[in-house]
């Protein structure tokens, strides 16, 4: 198999990365695709960084274990299969599934820190940052951490205003202007998805 195409989808907490994710892999069936998730490396809870008020900061890079992260991808590149514990906010490690992943036409890599991370950044052939505005960001993320989560509303707030922000204005934001493509998702989601579209299928007309 040649090398495969490798997309890297950045953007801040709740701005809908994996929704575009989704999107991408349903329409471009015609090529093997690997998704490549950055929240399955989230280091053990008593490795996290706390807060002054000792609550775990899990919007810092220093959150995942973007060594073994790094070294995990460059393998999937190389054409080997991985294996990697699927990771689920508030269950513990042994409740997790091992999941293998196997090398493929195309992968998409998904996280916070997808540009942040050098080790990463520079293996990808196609950058995206999913952008959208920071009310549309909590809202989804208030309904997203209550409902799969078991998050209170005043954690959830908590965490957005002490945690969220500040670590997507130091550790995301910045690299908005390096991404290949920035993809609008509110009302010019659609728009913007068909013009993304077409930029992956002259790049790789072969794949899709």
């Amino acid at each position: 198999m040649s090398r495969p195409f490798v997309i890297g989808i950045c953007g801040g907490s709740g701005a809908g990365k994996t929704t575009l994710l989704h999107r991408l892999s349903e329409t471009f069936q015609g090529a093997s695709t690997a998704v490549f998730s950055m929240d399955n490396y989230y280091l053990p809870l008593e490795q996290q960084a706390k807060d002054a008020n000792g609550i775990v900061n899990f919007d810092l890079p220093t959150a995942l274990d973007s060594h073994k992260l790094a070294g995990d991808l460059q393998k999937l590149i190389a054409g080997e299969p991985i294996e990697v514990r699927e990771y689920f906010f508030n269950v513990q490690g042994s409740k997790n599934v091992l999941l293998t992943i196997h090398p493929s036409e195309l992968i998409i890599v998904e996280g916070l820190f997808t540009l942040h991370y050098q080790d990463v950044f520079a293996q990808l052939d196609y950058s995206i940052f999913v952008d959208v505005d920071h009310t549309t960001q909590l809202d989804r993320r208030i309904y997203r951490d209550q409902e799969t989560r078991g998050y209170k509303r005043t954690e959830i707030i908590y965490q957005w205003e002490n945690h969220v922000l500040p670590c997507y204005e130091q550790f995301i934001a910045p690299y908005r202007g390096a991404a290949n493509f920035v993809y609008a998702n509110d009302h010019r989601a659609d728009q913007d998805f068909l013009r993304l579209s077409e930029q992956l299928r002259t790049l790789v007309p072969d794949r899709f």
